[in-house]
């Protein structure tokens, strides 16, 4: 119990730390949908162009909710260099990868702490798992969780998660 707390803990910390990111209280009603959010922290403008391009930024400004393993710029920038253009070049595998970012329903880090698979919209599943005080999903970090927007929420993550072949 207290590692779990420690965790809620440490992953309220990271949030309140991202740069431009702010998390909403239980109490407040988010009036920006999970787009909008995302563009307003200013560190998500390769995933916004690549959402574009990719056709899905009215699916993800929809009713919902969804929850979002949102990559940062700097997440994108790990990727073996051409890699971004390749995938904007072939919309079809664009769509995948990012859809695989993307769950149904809304699942607060509290929730996914206890979970050890998510099924994505793109249809493969993401391991979740507790590493020290981290929440990881499958090989990336969640480095700011729970970023609440009208229509489900975000989780911050520090690298591109890629479907499983």
């Amino acid at each position: 119990m207290k590692s779990f707390v420690a965790l809620v803990s440490v992953l309220i910390i990271a949030l309140v730390a991202a740069p431009g990111v702010r998390a909403e209280s239980a109490t407040t009603t988010p009036v920006a949908d999970i787009v909008d959010t995302a563009v307003a922290a200013g560190q998500f403008t390769t995933l916004a162009a690549a959402l574009q391009a990719a056709g899905l930024i009215d699916a993800l400004k929809g009713e919902g909710p969804f929850t979002v393993f949102a990559p940062t710029d700097a997440a994108f920038a790990k990727l073996p260099a051409g890699t971004v253009e390749a995938l904007l070049a072939d919309v079809p595998k664009l769509k995948e990868v990012l859809l695989y970012h993307v769950v149904a329903g809304k699942v607060m880090a509290s929730q996914a702490v206890g979970l050890s698979s998510a099924t994505t919209l793109q249809g493969g599943d993401l391991t979740l798992s507790v590493s020290g005080n981290s929440l990881k999903v499958d090989n990336a970090t969640v480095v700011g969780a729970d970023v609440v927007a009208s229509n489900g929420v975000i989780h911050i993550i520090d690298t591109v998660l890629l479907p499983k072949s």
